[in-house]
């Protein structure tokens, strides 16, 4: 099976790549990517998703098309970047794809289509997005939608995954995590705010289950891996894979923010990327539970638990000697 991938040299591609060429007999790779490839460069060719010429050589001979690349973090400018990107890009590849006769598609959307604080939203819950990032990936969802009514013979299947962590990754788990383990972490709110997460070794895994098992219709699969832990108990099982005492002293929500919009401030003064921002801060504070049971009743079976996902990045980041210093930025 002919697989073209496009923005995979990142942080979930790379394992995606990585997990796909264990099976060198049964499936032929390639990945094209804005950047090169920490890990699969001879199988990369450089390319943007915008670019209809680009996409139209690049996806000649595909059987699925794998479709990663975004703009993801929280604070692109200008803000059209994330729709010619997200939205753009995705027009751009149902036409190369078209023109290239490859009728799968496997896109990778986000839980950010539903918003901040929803009550454990299913794959049907109305969209909601509350920033750049959530509108343009539902508008990219919408594209889809438009296109399958005019390709019914198609199989597309959209992947809305949760935040997702894992080895190497430097994200806002990661960064959390980074936090707990040094002791010197500060809860804000009470801890009791559910957070859902997802472990990349997982998410590939279930993309590797729709590519073998899933080729028919249009389908549409929140991924998450159960059950989700909150606040207070992801810093107790930190504290036992690490084996150390980890305190966690507490803030109001109204001093978090607070302290949120003068990192806003002094990023707008000094023109740098903090760390700390109030829609971090926000994001933080919000239950992030959704809803899975689609997903984990479809025949796919995770290879690892959730405390053994977040127990082996621990152990790969905190515990065991680094043999390079290769890592992957996300949100």
């Amino acid at each position: 099976m002919k697989i073209a991938m496009i923005g995979a040299s990142g942080f979930v591609g790379t394992r995606l790549l990585g997990l796909l060429s264990e099976y060198p007999q049964q499936y032929d790779c390639r990945n094209i990517d804005l950047l090169p490839s920490h890990f699969f460069n001879e199988i990369t060719t450089i390319g943007d998703v915008r670019s209809q010429e680009q996409m139209d050589r690049g996806l000649q001979g595909a059987d699925v098309v794998i479709l990663l690349a975004a703009q993801h973090r929280d604070d692109i400018s200008p803000v059209s970047l994330y729709y010619d990107t997200n939205v753009g890009g995705m027009e751009v590849t149902l036409k190369a794809m078209e023109k290239n006769g490859c009728k799968r598609i496997i896109f990778f959307s986000s839980v950010a289509v539903y918003g901040l604080d929803k009550p454990n939203p299913a794959e049907n819950y109305p969209a909601d997005p509350f920033n750049h990032y959530g509108k343009s990936k539902w508008q990219a969802e919408q594209v889809l939608q438009r296109w399958h009514e005019s390709h019914p013979e198609w199989n597309i299947d959209i992947v809305r995954p949760t935040v997702i962590f894992g080895e190497r990754n430097r994200g806002n788990v990661y960064n959390l995590l980074r936090q707990i383990s040094s002791g010197k972490f500060l809860m804000v709110g009470k801890g009791e705010n559910k957070k859902s997460m997802a472990y990349v070794g997982n998410i590939v895994a279930f993309v590797k289950y729709l590519i073998d098992n899933v080729t028919e219709g249009y389908n549409v699969f929140n991924y998450i891996d159960k059950p989700d832990n909150n606040m207070n108990q992801l810093v107790s099982h930190v504290s036992k894979v690490l084996g150390k005492h980890i305190p966690a002293t507490h803030f109001p929500y109204w001093l978090g923010m607070m302290g949120g919009y003068c990192f806003d401030l002094l990023a707008r003064i000094t023109g740098r990327k903090l760390t700390v921002s109030s829609v971090r801060v926000k994001k933080f504070c919000a239950t992030t539970e959704f809803d899975a049971t689609k997903a984990h009743s479809s025949g796919f079976k995770a290879p690892y638990t959730l405390d053994e996902g977040l127990a082996r990045t621990l152990e790969f980041e905190f515990v065991h000697p680094r043999t390079d210093d290769i890592t992957f930025k996300s949100e």
